[in-house]
Parts: C-alpha cells; structure tokens; sequence
C-alpha cells in the first residue's frame, strides 16, 4: 500500500499535464505508469524526476537502451525495489532483451551480489592495478 493517496485528477494540474504530454510523446504512448501518477501529489517532484530520466534514459547516448534498462534493473535488484525491477524489465523485454539475455543478467547480478558480500565481508584490500586514486 501506497504511503501516499494519489491525486483524483492530476491532470487537471497545468504543471502536471504538460508532464504528462511529455512522457506520452517522448515513450509513444498513452499509458502513464503509477510512478508518474503518484509524483503528480507534488508536480516539483514529478517535474525533476522526468527530467532526470529523460535526459538520462530516453536520450540516446553511448549506450544502447536495452543496456541502460539492465543496468537499471540491476540497481533496482540491489535495492530491492521490486516496482522497478517490473518496469524496467518490461522496458528491456521492449528494447529486445531475450530470455537467454534475461537469464544471463540474473546470473552476473546474483554473481556479483555474492561476490560483493564475499569482499565486504574479508574487507578485502583494493588492489593498487585496480585503484586509479
């Protein structure tokens, strides 16, 4: 359950609205998920938040979108939030990512979830080829 209520009709926020246009330009589509309409109880907030996204998700860049949506997944997996987990695995089923890809990236991020626990846990020191510092 929510810790906050969502506004009835938050489009009825001119702020809010011209957020929304823009999401459904920018992703070609109508359908504008609950992290948006849940923003929308502080249109500031749902302003930055798109913002940063687009400019950092929806902008091409260096890297491939299918990328940029597994890596999100995987930050999403180590945080635990299991609302990103679904939608940007929906995202990088929607850039192409297969089920072979799917299953390898499960692997890499349990691997690396051990592994990490391993050298937390020893407190390992940094390599000096390894520290650029």
């Amino acid at each position: 359950m929510s810790t906050i209520t969502p506004p009835e009709n938050p489009e009825a926020d001119p702020r809010v609205k011209a957020v929304f246009d823009d999401i459904r330009a920018t992703r070609g589509t109508d359908y504008v998920n609950n992290l948006w309409r849940y923003l929308a109880y502080d249109p500031a907030l749902l302003e930055q938040t798109w913002q940063d996204i687009k400019a950092i998700m929806a902008t091409p860049s260096s890297l491939p979108p299918m990328v940029k949506e597994m890596l999100y997944m995987a930050v999403s997996v180590a945080n635990s939030c299991s609302y990103c987990v679904h939608s940007h695995t929906a995202a990088a089923r929607a850039h192409g990512m297969t089920d072979e890809q799917y299953s390898e990236f499960i692997r890499i991020v349990t691997l690396a979830a051990r592994t990490n626990h391993l050298a937390n846990a020893l407190q390992l020191p940094v390599d000096e080829v390894f520290d650029k510092g």
